[in-house]
């Protein structure tokens, strides 16, 4: 999802920098960029859109882009294996590049099932695949129009996740982890209380920890709730090589042909040129 993008784009100069505070500007820094979080995300996508085995899809993206750093060492050791298998992780990085799924699942159970299918390949710790599930979940409820305090009852019961604190509660003895139940919890937090897609990446980013992947977490489920403002739509964009947003693009068109509700990139965003996307709710 390119809201989960956006996220990791603007989150990216602040992980070792944390600025815990919302008032930031201009959003996208100078010095911004994709982060491995990207490289996930599209390759989850691409897995799912043609059909290609999850550890195949990341291997070929991640060696593809190993350039891009900050790679997790047990992470970069799996996908250069070339027998990889799941290594127990519990961290966020399941949650993080689980988006895809909940896009192109036709109900719930789906959303679930895709969700463990792309993350068990890695994160298979149960903490990591809950992580997981409940970031897909979360996204597919929203995309259903479910409002935001019962995604958030939902989540608490089914995951046992505690989401009563608010963002200011958070905020002051918030540090870094990338534990999913450290760091997971607070990121749909940061999506469910805000009132815009921006107002979410501002709340992510502000309480600090794993900036880009907490940003990414949460602007998966803000797209899904507001839809992906033009101008940052565009930005983000610009960021991709031709090969993520042909990617990209072939998400959008699958997610849009399952409902009326849904995301859309516009028809005259071609993935070969510098044209700027747009993602916009369509609700019927």
């Amino acid at each position: 999802m390119l809201g989960a993008i956006a996220g990791d784009i603007i989150g990216s100069v602040y992980e070792k920098r944390n600025i815990k505070r919302k008032d930031f500007s201009p959003l996208f820094h100078p010095q911004a960029r994709i982060t491995d979080d990207t490289v996930c995300i599209v390759a989850v996508a691409d897995s799912l859109v043609q059909e290609v085995p999850p550890a195949l899809s990341l291997q070929k993206w991640c060696r593809k882009y190993e350039h891009v750093g900050g790679w997790g060492q047990r992470f970069a050791l799996w996908f250069m294996d070339d027998e990889p298998r799941a290594y127990g992780s519990w961290g966020n990085g399941g949650a993080m590049r689980v988006s895809p799924a909940a896009l192109l699942a036709r109900d719930f159970d789906e959303a679930v099932n895709l969700a463990a299918l792309v993350t068990s390949v890695t994160h298979d710790h149960p903490e990591g695949m809950r992580g997981a599930q409940a970031v897909a979940v979360a996204i597919w409820r929203a995309l259903q129009d479910e409002p935001a305090h019962l995604i958030r009852a939902e989540l608490s019961t089914r995951y046992g996740y505690d989401l009563s604190p608010t963002v200011d509660e958070i905020r002051p003895s918030y540090r870094h982890s990338e534990a999913a139940q450290h760091s997971v919890p607070q990121a749909l937090i940061c999506a469910l209380e805000a009132s815009s897609y921006e107002d979410a990446i501002r709340n992510a980013i502000s309480i600090g920890g794993d900036s880009d992947t907490i940003a990414a977490i949460a602007g998966s489920v803000a797209e899904a709730r507001f839809g992906l403002p033009a101008a940052i739509a565009e930005q983000a964009w610009n960021f991709l090589d031709q090969d993520m947003r042909a990617v990209l693009t072939r998400l959008y068109l699958a997610h849009a042909a399952i409902g009326p509700t849904s995301l859309r990139l516009p028809q005259n965003c071609n993935p070969h040129d510098n044209v700027g996307a747009m993602s916009v709710r369509i609700v019927n």
